[in-house]
């Protein structure tokens, strides 16, 4: 079968589409994910069974991920235009990119090899697109499932890349009967022993994940949790506005649910918007004591309870402390600035500071190597530039309770947060400011992610946003509690502390290390295979 042209424009647009309405509330169909890349599969068949230059596999291909990310991460544009396009470029050429070796591979090694070597190069670049300078993990394939967390409940040992392979795989079986019937001209009654396996692979880990739903138990110690919504406007308020006038606000909201039985009250990022010394909250006059004496007067209206709270801090250094550091000349010494979690216990400040930082806000990608790069910083108010980070992720220790603190876009990094767990995190906290976005789609797809964290950990989530969704999640990973958009509110709950472990608490991504350095081998046995099919004709 020889597809026309405007029929493979057609058909790479479908697939985007598919991608778009089946992904969190840009559509959440969420079943049509299991047949979204069925088209551009066809297309890139279509194009090797006849000969056609890879080129033409790239427009296609770069339509089809333009669309996913267009349509299902347009809100970015409210932040920045330029911010937004740049990364819609960018990241769909990675992706394109990802597809034409995965084709390049196919005319190399085979047709079955070539399929095969999808799925390992997709979970490959989702597992780098983890850890690398301009990391982007909101679209990796596996979110697609945090609106249907009763669908993935062995995610506690695959993680969000076990769900990719698994649209993967679907897609790819769906095109082979497809093509088999409709491009190879076979009866359907052949078919069937390959309907029997989609069958099983389609509703194998489904039913086994809808039965472990119903019938897991949440373990661990009751905690009792208070959460705080002070909706202050990131726009044209909360870094503009008295600091003192707000932290009044969020009082106030929370003294209406903190009790004698509270442990712990969380508020969200950056509820403490201007910057203050770390080292200041002991030193007499300084702003950072100040905070420091605000809190100690208003504790008796929050029955002495101690404060998980988002901060900008920055500390000051001799020497350069690390590539984020900057010279001060006025001063002869280094600044870093950070977006830090601070734990007030009675007159006690222990910090933080955010490691997973958002592309041109918060770093500016290669800027180590490449320092005049920080002139490109997107300004959403507050500090801006490239932040400091820690060195590994950290816990905070409330008086022998463990738990992780997650800032805002950490959340969407699943091994950043196992690996808080695995040091001995009892629940987890996401502090965010989510009304960057306004209300749309950004700050709803946000807050389903806790939804994976928590199947992934078997960790009970609290979630406090500025503005957005703030919820309890609970073990199994159902929202709970959950606010309204921009409506100032607080929520107070009981969750569970666990101690014990997953399978991918333990272990963080095993497929996307195992198979990133899989793809490097097929990769050169695939160069290797066309130079010796090159020399070979000469």
């Amino acid at each position: 079968m020889k597809l026309e042209r405007k029929h493979r424009y057609l058909l790479s647009l479908l697939s985007g589409l598919l991608m778009v309405i089946s992904f969190p509330f840009t559509g959440s169909l969420t079943p049509l994910v299991f047949i979204a890349w069925v088209p551009l599969l066809l297309v890139e068949d279509n194009i090797h069974r006849n000969g056609y230059r890879a080129r033409k596999l790239f427009i296609h291909s770069y339509l089809t991920f333009f669309i996913y990310n267009i349509g299902t991460t347009w809100w970015v544009y409210y932040a920045s235009a330029e911010g937004a396009i740049m990364a819609f470029v960018l990241n769909t050429l990675i992706m394109t990119v990802v597809f034409q070796v995965f084709h390049f591979t196919k005319r190399s090694l085979g047709r079955k090899e070539g399929y095969i070597a999808l799925i390992i190069y997709w979970i490959s670049f989702e597992y780098f697109h983890y850890n690398w300078e301009s990391s982007w993990p909101w679209l990796t394939l596996g979110n697609t499932f945090s609106i249907r967390p009763s669908w993935i409940q062995w995610y506690d040992h695959t993680g969000a890349l076990g769900g990719s392979m698994w649209i993967l795989i679907i897609n790819l079986m769906v095109f082979r009967i497809i093509s088999n019937i409709y491009v190879l001209k076979e009866s359907r009654r052949i078919q069937t022993p390959l309907f029997y396996v989609l069958g099983f692979f389609l509703f194998a880990p489904l039913i086994f994940s809808l039965i472990k739903y119903f019938t897991v138990e949440e373990k661990g110690s009751n905690y009792n949790v208070v959460a705080v919504q002070p909706n202050i406007d990131p726009y044209n308020e909360k870094f503009a506005s008295d600091v003192f006038s707000q932290l009044d606000k969020l009082v106030d909201l929370a003294a209406t649910k903190v009790t004698d039985e509270t442990d712990l009250i969380v508020a969200p990022e950056t509820a403490i918007s201007s910057s203050f010394d770390e080292s200041e909250t002991d030193r007499p006059y300084s702003y950072g004591n100040m905070l420091k004496s605000y809190f100690l007067s208003q504790s008796g209206r929050l029955h002495r309870k101690p404060i998980c709270i988002g901060a900008s801090t920055h500390e000051f250094f001799d020497q350069k402390h690390s590539y984020a550091s900057f010279y001060l000349e006025h001063q002869g010494r280094y600044v870093e600035n950070y977006n830090t979690s601070v734990l007030i216990d009675s007159s006690e400040f222990a910090f933080i500071h955010k490691s997973k930082l958002v592309p041109g806000v918060e770093k500016i990608p290669f800027a180590s190597s490449l320092p005049f790069l920080e002139d490109l910083s997107i300004d959403l108010g507050g500090t801006t530039g490239t932040l400091g980070i820690e060195k590994e992720p950290r816990v905070f220790d409330l008086k022998g309770v463990r738990f992780a603190p997650v800032i805002c876009y950490e959340s969407a990094f699943g091994e950043f947060v196992s690996q808080q767990c695995r040091k001995g995190a009892e629940f987890i906290c996401i502090i965010t400011n989510d009304g960057w976005w306004k209300n749309t789609p950004g700050y709803k797809q946000h807050a389903s992610f806790a939804s994976l964290r928590a199947i992934e950990n078997r960790r009970s989530v609290v979630r406090a946003a500025n503005t957005g969704t703030s919820c309890f999640v609970n073990q199994r990973g159902d929202l709970l509690s959950a606010t309204e958009w921009w409506v100032p509110d607080v929520i107070s709950g009981t969750i569970k502390r666990n101690q014990e472990q997953t399978f991918y608490t333990q272990f963080g991504d095993v497929f996307g290390r195992s198979f990133s350095f899989v793809s490097v081998l097929l990769v050169l046995y695939s160069f290797v295979k066309r130079f010796k099919r090159y020399f070979s004709k000469e």
